[in-house]
């Protein structure tokens, strides 16, 4: 039997699964569309393997809390229309609960069990793959988490509740009051969010970002052609300027951009009533870093219709 276009994309409608292992699926079984879709299901683990090479950097970002800790973790998938399928949502928010139940870090929820079964995350999510049709991956976690206070969150981008492509969490220390804590704990989440700075203090920017800066600076410097003294009067100045763009406690808050965040937050214990003290931040963009296969979906197709 001729296997049409219109026949791979009905099944892989139905499954999920890619264009060419649909094609397949319907030559093994003759055009037989539900014979396909059992050959497929059957195939499930093979197919996850075969997968697994193709570059997974769509998905989701996941953030949650409880009590004085907070987890945001990254699981990533193939496409964004994955990303909005229901059974992909449940494993991330599944993924996230065993983060909480854990000390957050990544190898610790990747080597966890996942939740109603006797396989690991990583494992689970290898599973199904074969069920949702593409690759899929946990990335990563984090967690903070605080002795008095509260661990703010945010969420931008949200396509359902915790879940969305970019997540922050910010720890503060107080012994205040714990909603004000919160609200200006968010308020520097999306600060995060929208900035991201490298670091909270200057001690804790990378070594080798600095000295790359200093380097840069001098040698910018040293075209004015003054003395190498005046030259470092000048890099320590660029310096400072640097530090207050990178570093968190030291960059213009967006919300109110004639104080420093740090300042802000000594503005914001007049409502919590204590001194309060932000003590970490993570900030999770969906897929930074991955370097993202360009793919050509015309020629995709045009494949599968020339067998």
């Amino acid at each position: 039997m001729s296997i049409t276009a219109a026949m791979v994309k009905e099944l892989r409608e139905l499954s999920g699964a890619g264009m060419m292992d649909c094609k397949t699926a319907l030559n093994e079984n003759n055009g037989d569309m539900e014979a396909a879709m059992d050959w497929l299901r059957a195939k499930g683990i093979a197919k996850a393997d075969k997968k697994a090479g193709r570059t997974a950097a769509e998905g989701l970002v996941s953030v949650a809390s409880e009590g004085k800790k907070a987890v945001v973790v990254e699981v990533n998938s193939e496409t964004d229309f994955v990303a909005r399928n229901a059974a992909f949502q449940e494993i991330v928010v599944n993924v996230t609960k065993v983060a909480l139940a854990t000390d957050g870090s990544t190898d610790a929820v990747a080597n966890a069990i996942y939740p109603g079964s006797e396989k690991t995350v990583t494992d689970t999510i290898k599973d199904a793959v074969g069920t949702i049709g593409e690759n899929m991956a946990f990335r990563r976690s984090a967690a903070l988490s605080v002795e008095n206070g509260v661990v703010a969150s945010y969420i931008h981008n949200g396509v359902a509740d915790g879940l969305g492509k970019l997540g922050v969490l910010v720890a503060i220390e107080t012994t205040g009051n714990a909603d004000a804590a919160a609200a200006i704990g968010r308020q520097i989440a999306m600060h995060v969010a929208a900035t991201n700075p490298l670091a909270l203090t200057p001690a804790e920017v990378d070594a080798a970002a600095v000295e790359r800066e200093k380097a840069i600076f001098a040698d910018q410097a040293r075209q004015s052609g003054k003395s190498e003294e005046i030259i470092a009067k000048m890099v320590d100045g660029r310096m400072r300027k640097f530090f207050e763009e990178v570093v968190l406690l030291s960059q213009a808050f967006v919300i109110n951009p004639d104080l420093s965040v740090e300042a802000a937050l000594k503005e914001a214990e007049k409502e919590i009533g204590a001194p309060a003290k932000v003590t970490g931040f993570v900030r999770f963009a969906l897929g930074d870093g991955i370097e993202k296969e360009e793919t050509d979906f015309a020629a995709e197709v045009a494949a599968v219709t020339k067998g």
